[in-house]
């Protein structure tokens, strides 16, 4: 088990994702402070946390949106701190990405937007992105829905055509920005299933980055906690369950944290120059 402040092995054999002592900046300001992170071959990795916790800093890295500041990032043996662009564009053909809002193309119709990874990346012919297309919308139970309008979807419906989208060339790795968002109990239950089930037909490793607690419990095999910057906690949905840190129990049970001001710290944050 591994919780706060106990380090993760320095590898494992199958680990296809590994930060080790991850630093990152927006400007002067420092996100994560250190971060050791591991992500084995097959497996449902869940990173949470709260708003501010440094989830979306981390996962921008992860896809090698943003370069760290120290620290080092290894995705299926490539090093994304000193890779080339080339390497990079390569890198991330084996690798699908499902945003959390869609993030659909609003003049293209369902099937249009599934196919645009295989006509941007692939030379195949018509007929056969077509038969690819219709075998992902059939996984994602979309059949017959390839003529809809990004407009005529349902929320849960975005989410699957996302989802059908970022596996169309079969990725080794996928990444999943917050699936359950703006869904209902029902519907996210479903996409959840979904998730379990691409992974299982598929044989993919999957990073699901969420706040939903009941979605991420149903589909982990690890949770990463994020808090300010620093991975709180990270193990098994048991071992997460039991933990002691209670910050950890604060996070579960949704109990606010308490933050104990310094005055004169407060005072001087008030009255010092900002420039």
């Amino acid at each position: 088990m591994s919780l706060a402040n106990t380090p993760e092995p320095a590898s494992f054999p199958e680990a296809i994702i590994e930060t080790r002592g991850l630093v990152a900046h927006y400007g002067k300001r420092e996100i994560l402070h250190g971060v050791d992170f591991s992500v084995r071959r097959g497996e449902i990795m869940v990173i949470m946390g709260g708003s501010g916790s440094g989830k979306t800093t981390l996962l921008r890295h992860l896809l090698g949106l943003n370069r760290p500041t120290a620290g080092s990032i290894r995705i299926l043996g490539h090093d994304l701190s000193c890779i080339t662009r080339k390497a990079l564009y390569k890198l991330r053909r084996e690798m699908g990405v499902a945003f959390q809002g869609g993030a659909l193309f609003s003049s293209m119709s369902v099937a249009e937007n599934v196919q645009l990874p295989l006509r941007e990346h692939t030379r195949l012919d018509d007929n056969t992105i077509r038969i690819m297309t219709r075998m992902k919308l059939e996984v994602v139970n979309l059949s017959g829905f390839e003529n809809l309008m990004p407009a005529e979807l349902s929320g849960g419906m975005t989410k699957r055509v996302a989802l059908a989208r970022a596996v169309i060339m079969d990725p080794k790795l996928l990444f999943f920005d917050e699936p359950s968002a703006g869904l209902d109990p029902v519907v996210s239950a479903e996409l959840d299933e979904l998730i379990i089930s691409l992974r299982n037909a598929m044989n993919m490793t999957i990073v699901v980055v969420t706040h939903e607690l009941d979605s991420a419990f149903k589909i982990a095999d690890r949770i990463a906690i994020l808090d300010t910057g620093t991975v709180l906690a990270s193990g098994t949905a048991d071992e997460i369950r039991h933990s002691n840190d209670e910050r950890v129990q604060n996070m579960l049970h949704r109990k606010a944290r308490e933050e104990i001001v310094d005055a004169d710290e407060y005072l001087k944050r008030l009255t010092e120059k900002t420039h």
